[in-house]
Parts: structure tokens; sequence; C-alpha cells
């Protein structure tokens, strides 16, 4: 077993997750929906890559008409029993790592908060192109200036398992150097829009709250790089 799978399969991440961060699928439903309605897409069938709990899928089932059929992977069991509770005649999870077995090629992939946790995440990114005509990335922002001070990389390293860190130009690099064109993306704001896990964060976030949305609106990119509290949302085509 990889060390990037062990705390998944084993349930460690569930551990230190309880959730599995169900609490935050409304929200990043909502902006998933967003981005492919902006981009003039209305797909048919939508893969989710990592899909934990399956509340994402649940969350977006319930916004696109009740043709579009819905597939979930993951390769923690524990996760997928979470998520076996939202399957339908047109919702499916699957307990597997599908860069063993391409799925057939679905309209959208989402990539949730996924690939800073796999130790290879360039040769993810390179196996899974042909598993999609378009791909949805959200990226947590974890180098900033702040956080290195601080030193939250090893927050984020022990408590979700993320083993790379990015700014937004280097994930949109990242992408692009996988074989992705970027159609679009977003900053989102989970650093203030949504609830904190955990006591660290949660003293971190009500202090930094109010100065990360002054900043913000005055200029998103200074405080994406400084006080953090971003991620971005991307809509790509793998070429």
């Amino acid at each position: 077993m990889n060390n990037d799978q062990h705390i998944y399969q084993s349930g460690e991440y569930l551990e230190n997750n309880p959730d599995w961060h169900q609490s935050d699928s409304q929200w990043k439903a909502k902006h998933i929906g967003s981005i492919l309605k902006n981009n003039g897409l209305s797909p048919k069938t939508i893969a989710e890559l990592g899909c934990g709990s399956g509340a994402i899928l649940r969350a977006l089932q319930k916004r696109f008409p009740s043709d579009v059929g819905f597939l979930g992977y993951d390769i923690s069991p524990q996760a997928i029993e979470l998520a076996k509770v939202h399957e339908n005649d047109r919702m499916y999870f699957h307990c597997q790592d599908i860069t063993h077995n391409l799925p057939t090629q679905q309209d959208v992939l989402l990539l949730i908060d996924v690939f800073e946790h796999v130790e290879d995440y360039f040769g993810l990114l390179r196996k899974i192109r042909k598993a999609a005509k378009y791909c949805v990335f959200h990226i947590p922002i974890d180098m900033y200036a702040l956080a290195v001070l601080l030193n939250y990389q090893m927050v984020a390293r022990e408590a979700y398992g993320h083993l790379h860190y990015f700014s937004k130009s280097t994930a949109l690099k990242s992408l692009e150097e996988c074989g992705y064109k970027i159609l679009d993306w977003r900053y989102t704001k989970p650093g203030w829009e949504l609830p904190p896990e955990g006591k660290v964060n949660a003293t971190k976030a009500r202090l930094l709250k109010y100065p990360r949305m002054l900043l913000f609106r005055i200029s998103p990119e200074l405080a994406a790089r400084t006080l953090g509290g971003c991620s971005i949302l991307v809509l790509a085509k793998p070429e």
C-alpha cells in the first residue's frame, strides 16, 4: 500500500475527520454548478474521483435535471460505506482506484480537494485525462505568507493529509504541464465562508475572518498570497 493511501484505507482519515467534510458539500456543489453553467456546460454524466462521503454528488444531483447520471469513486472503504447511503438509480459509488481501470469517458470529472493528497499527483493528472471531456478541480491554496510564518503546512499535513502545497500560480501551472487547457478559474473563500474544523483552525479563523474579508475586497490576489483562506476552482479540458 502506498504511504499516501494508507490513512484513507486504514480508517485514520475518518478518525481525524469524522463527517468526511459533509458539511462543506452544499457550498462546493453551488460553486461547481456555477462554473459549469457559466461556461455553457450541461453534462449528462458527472463522476467524482475521491468522492469521500458522496455528499457533493448528492447535492449536485438535487441541482441538475433528473436524467443526469452520477458516479463516485474513492479508495477508502469507510468513505464508500458513508456514500452508499446516497445511492439511487442515477447515482452509484465504487471503492476503486480508477487510475488502474478508467471508466467510460464521462462528460465531467470532479477532483474536489484531491490531488494535494496524492504522492505522484502529476502521474494521477496524466492518467485521468481520458476519463472525461472536462474536469473541475478545487485546490486549496496552502502556500501563502502567513501560513509559512505559522508553519500551517504541518497542520494541513497532519490533520488533512496534504502532501503538496500550492499557490494559485503553481496549481494552474501544474494542470497545464499535465496536459489540461484552463478554460475558467476563480477564487473560492472557505477560510471565512465555511465553519472552521478543529480547535486550532477555529481560533485562527476567528482572528483572521474580517482581515481576510477586507483584504480580499481590496485585492483577491494579495489576500490569497498573504492572509490566505482561499482555494481555487478550475474548469479545464484535457488536451
